[in-house]
């Protein structure tokens, strides 16, 4: 019988539960290891996790982990992004259905361990900005960063801080890497991709030039995938070098990296699930630019797509190149004389570095300069030689004139020195010299140079406006139709010569291109204005 009074025991464990407050929930034991990349969370020494992957979320936007749920021998894996309700629902139902457990358990341990990664994903994101932030030199820094960048011989002085921090021979490359750095304070920075066997050195004047430039204005991987650069807006990109040890390493990214090179920015619009009831929805992402790029290749082929964004540098492998090579790795088990180190130099030029503003550049003569124009890559390549002349500008900075642009902006004016240097770089890395030719190709050309010299100052026309055809060559040069056939057509091909039809029939007219450089073998680009002549034109 049971008395009036008593109540079964499920009615009295309710009645307290009632009597507790409502905001009151169960004390639970919560222990947090971090052991590398895995985060193990363990609850009253029972239900215990291991969490994966939380290094991989560069963005406060996201959350996706891959999570191990355990107690005692029954475990539940899954992946799945934290911020996600729906993804936590069935992540929630799944784990008590594979542990045993209550649900209303299991969801407050995701509670719990939501809160908890979100901190430790908030810690790590500050400590990646921490050290990205600009470091400010001292006085005395500053004074000697100032120093170098007014010396009248920086050029000099910056090919004899590459060669006393280890980097041998190299000369054109050094400059060019160098500049291409500075570079990224401009609208349009420079791309470069240097090209090499394994082994002989690419990635150490990669890792040279790089050495000068402050870490903080540096982002380098080993490899990138496909949609990775499109996720990077929260990491400022923006006049920044994007720097990657092997171009094989971002062929799944390369199409991004051309658009972000010719473009400036990346845009992309990806389907997503919303926080709002997890319904679909178009989210953007933005990368913001300019980025001067930076990659390495083994290739004999790279993507040409690529590599006609870039400045292509070929590090010198030859014989006296390598024992050069070996001399400098023997001298560095000698005590050193030298007062300055090799890491004071490399401080030096960072700090340089800092005191470079992103100002625009004027080039008051610059529709007197010239570039060959006959092919439509030499579009792109006109745009590196502008952008080279601007950077060397840019690095001379506090020796150029300043121009009031009003409203408070101010500009730089390049000088024909500037020309002179970037038409000497640009030859060698983007030219080419008279001793690949064969000893007859070569004797054609310096005969129809001549001969188209004597025919421009017969005729008071321009070299240019000179047209020649075989027949005339044959009857010049006494040569047989083989001859003229066989080495003109390769004279033609490496773009010594062009040809236009004359609309009779198969006939042809020839312009001659070259312009006399290079008879002394020292390699050379058609088409430059001469800096003297833009010298003499004021």
């Amino acid at each position: 019988m049971i008395k009036p009074n008593a109540l079964p025991v499920r009615a009295k464990r309710i009645d307290q539960d009632n009597k507790k407050p409502k905001n009151a929930t169960p004390k639970t034991d919560v222990v947090l290891e971090t052991k590398g990349d895995e985060v193990h969370l363990s609850f009253e020494g029972q239900r215990r996790y291991r969490i994966r992957g939380l290094e991989r979320n560069h963005s406060s936007q996201q959350l996706k982990v891959n999570i191990l749920a355990a107690r005692d021998d029954l475990v539940h894996l899954d992946t799945l992004d934290l911020y996600k309700a729906r993804s936590r629902t069935s992540f929630i139902k799944a784990t008590a259905s594979e542990l045993f457990t209550d649900n209303d358990i299991i969801k407050r341990d995701i509670g719990t361990m939501l809160l908890r990664l979100e901190q430790l994903q908030h810690e790590r994101i500050e400590a990646t900005t921490q050290s990205a932030k600009p470091i400010e030199p001292t006085a005395h820094q500053k004074r000697a960063a100032m120093k170098l960048l007014k010396d009248p011989q920086l050029i000099d002085r910056i090919v004899e801080d590459f060669d006393a921090c280890g980097l041998a021979g190299e000369e054109t490359n050094k400059l060019v890497c160098y500049l291409a750095c500075v570079s990224r304070r401009l609208g349009n920075p420079l791309a470069l991709l240097i090209q090499s066997g394994s082994a002989a050195g690419k990635t150490t004047l990669m890792d040279a030039a790089l050495a000068f430039v402050p870490e903080e204005e540096q982002i380098r991987y080993s490899a990138m995938t496909g949609q990775s650069l499109y996720y990077m807006g929260e990491q400022n990109m923006k006049h920044k070098i994007l720097a990657i040890s092997e171009e094989e390493g971002v062929a799944q990214a390369s199409y991004a990296l051309k658009l972000l090179q010719s473009d400036g920015k990346l845009t992309i619009a990806a389907v997503g699930k919303s926080n709002n009831g997890g319904r679909q929805a178009t989210e953007t992402y933005t990368v913001e630019g300019p980025v001067m790029m930076f990659l390495t290749t083994t290739s004999e082929h790279p993507d040409p797509e690529l590599q006609n964004r870039c400045i292509t540098l070929r590090v010198n492998e030859s014989s006296d190149q390598t024992a050069e090579i070996h001399n400098r790795q023997r001298q560095s088990y000698f005590r050193s004389k030298i007062k300055r180190t090799p890491a004071d130099i490399r401080t030096l030029h960072q700090n340089a570095q800092r005191l470079l503003a992103s100002m625009p550049v004027i080039m008051p003569w610059a529709d007197k300069l010239t570039f060959r124009h006959d092919q439509t890559r030499m579009r792109r390549d006109n745009a590196k030689y502008l952008s080279l002349i601007a950077s060397i500008t840019l690095l001379h900075q506090h020796q150029r004139k300043v121009i009031d642009l009003g409203s408070g902006k101010i500009a730089i004016e390049s000088t024909i020195e500037d020309v002179e240097l970037a038409n000497r770089l640009v030859s060698q890395t983007m030219g080419r010299s008279l001793d690949d030719l064969l000893p007859q190709t070569r004797q054609l050309l310096v005969l129809i140079d001549n001969w188209v010299n004597e025919r421009s100052r017969e005729s008071k026309l321009s070299r240019n406006l000179v047209r020649f055809t075989q027949r005339q060559l044959r009857e010049s040069f006494g040569w047989s139709d083989f001859q003229i056939r066989h080495h003109l057509k390769r004279l033609i091909q490496l773009e010594y010569v062009l040809a236009h039809r004359t609309g009779h029939g198969n006939a042809k007219e020839y312009e001659f291109l070259y312009d006399g450089q290079g008879r002394d073998g020292e390699s050379f680009l058609l088409g430059l204005a001469d800096p003297a002549k833009l010298k003499r034109k004021g």
